[in-house]
C-alpha cells in the first residue's frame, strides 16, 4: 500500500502524536499503579507504560523542535542531529531504567582508532526491535558521526521520522522498489563525520524471512550464494545491489560491519511482552575495514560481502545466549 503524501501524513498524524501523548500523561498517574500491582515481579505493564510515555513526550518534543527550526528558516542545517541526538538518547537512558538494556560491544569503536577522519559506511544485521535506533544512537553519540540511513518507507508514518529524516540525507525504500542508484547517491558525497548505515539484509531476519531469501536466489541460479546463505544460520543473505553502489560511490570510505544478538528473539508485540525485562545484554561486535582493503570488481566485492557475513554469523553462534523459558 502506497504512503499517503507527505502533507496528508503530517496534517494528521502529528496531532495524533500529540492527542495520544496527551491522554498518555493524563492517565498515567491512574494506570500505573494499577500497573505495578497487576505486573507481579515482573511488572512488564509498569515498565512499558513508563517506556511509552518517554517515546510520547521525547517525540512530541522533537517535533516542536524541528517545527522551531523550519519556523526560523534552519530546515536543512546539522542542528537536526543535535535534535535526533537528544530524541535517540532519551529513549535510550529510559529503557536502561525501565526495560533492563544493557549493551556490550566487543571491537575497536569507529572514531576510537587512530586512523584520522574518514567517512564510513555501516553494514549491520537486523534483528530485533529498536536495533536502528541503538545503531544511531551510538554513531551520533559515542562516535560523533552524522548518519544517512537506508531505511524502510513506512517509518515515514512516526512523525519525528517523516520530518527530521526527509531534511536530512537519507534514502527511502519500498518493497519491491529499486534503491540502488538512490543509496549510490547518497553516497556519493559523504564527508569525513559521515556515516551511511545500510541493513543488507534488507528487513528484520526472521526464520521464515531467511528461507524464502534462499529460495529467491536459487531461482536466480545463483547458486553458490544460495548454497552459503544456507550455511548460516542466523543471519539472511545480504543483498549486494546497495553496498556495491556504496562502496562504488565511496572507494575513500572505510567499512564498518555490526553484529549483534540478544534482540533476535523478540519479533512480535507477545515477544517483547515475555521477554521484559531484559535478562541479558545486548552484545555486539564491530569491526573496521580499511579502504585499501577492499577487494575492486563486483564479483570480488560479493564474495567479500558473504565472507564478512559469515564472520558475523559464527560470532552470534558463540555469543548467542539460550532463550529464556
Amino acid at each position: 500500500m502506497p504512503l499517503p503524501p507527505s502533507i496528508v501524513r503530517r496534517v494528521l498524524l502529528t496531532p495524533l502524536l500529540f492527542v495520544l501523548t496527551l491522554l498518555i500523561v493524563v492517565l498515567f498517574p491512574v494506570v500505573q499503579p494499577v500497573a505495578t500491582l497487576a505486573g507481579r515481579d515482573r511488572r512488564r505493564a509498569a515498565r512499558l507504560l513508563w517506556f511509552a510515555l518517554a517515546w510520547g513526550t521525547r517525540e512530541s518534543v522533537a517535533v516542536l523542535e524541528l517545527g522551531w527550526l523550519w519556523l526560523r528558516r534552519r530546515a536543512r542545517d546539522d542542528r537536526h542531529y543535535d535534535v535526533i541526538r537528544r530524541y535517540v538518547g532519551a529513549l535510550y537512558a529510559v529503557a536502561e531504567r525501565r526495560l533492563g538494556l544493557r549493551i556490550v560491544i566487543d571491537g575497536p569503536r569507529p572514531g576510537t582508532t587512530p586512523d584520522g577522519d574518514r567517512p564510513l559506511i555501516v553494514l549491520s544485521r537486523h534483528a530485533g526491535p529498536g536495533d536502528a535506533l541503538l545503531l544511531v544512537h551510538h554513531l551520533l553519540s559515542d562516535y560523533r558521526r552524522r548518519p544517512r540511513v537506508v531505511m524502510k518507507a513506512q517509518l515515514q508514518l512516526d512523525p519525528c521520522i517523516d520530518i527530521a529524516a526527509n531534511r536530512l540525507p537519507n534514502v527511502f525504500v519500498t518493497p519491491g522498489g529499486g534503491a540502488v542508484d538512490d543509496i549510490g547517491r547518497l553516497a556519493d558525497d559523504l564527508g569525513p563525520r559521515d556515516a551511511l548505515l545500510i541493513f543488507p539484509e534488507g528487513g528484520n531476519f526472521t526464520p521464515r524471512r531467511r528461507r524464502r531469501a534462499i529460495r529467491r536466489l536459487a531461482r536466480l541460479q545463483r547458486r553458490d550464494e544460495a548454497k552459503r546463505a544456507a550455511a548460516m544460520r542466523n543471519v539472511m543473505p545480504p543483498r549486494p545491489g546497495g553496498v556495491l553502489a556504496a562502496l562504488e560511490s565511496a572507494p575513500t570510505a572505510d567499512v564498518v560491519f555490526v553484529a549483534h544478538t540478544g534482540l533476535d528473539h523478540m519479533a512480535t508485540a507477545a515477544d517483547v511482552w515475555r521477554r521484559v525485562p531484559l535478562t541479558e545484554p545486548v552484545r555486539a561486535r564491530w569491526w573496521r575495514i580499511p579502504a585499501e582493503e577492499v577487494p575492486d570488481g563486483r564479483d570480488a566485492r560479493t564474495d567479500w560481502l558473504y565472507t564478512q557475513w559469515e564472520r558475523a554469523d559464527a560470532w552470534i553462534t558463540a555469543n548467542r545466549a539460550p532463550v529464556p523459558e
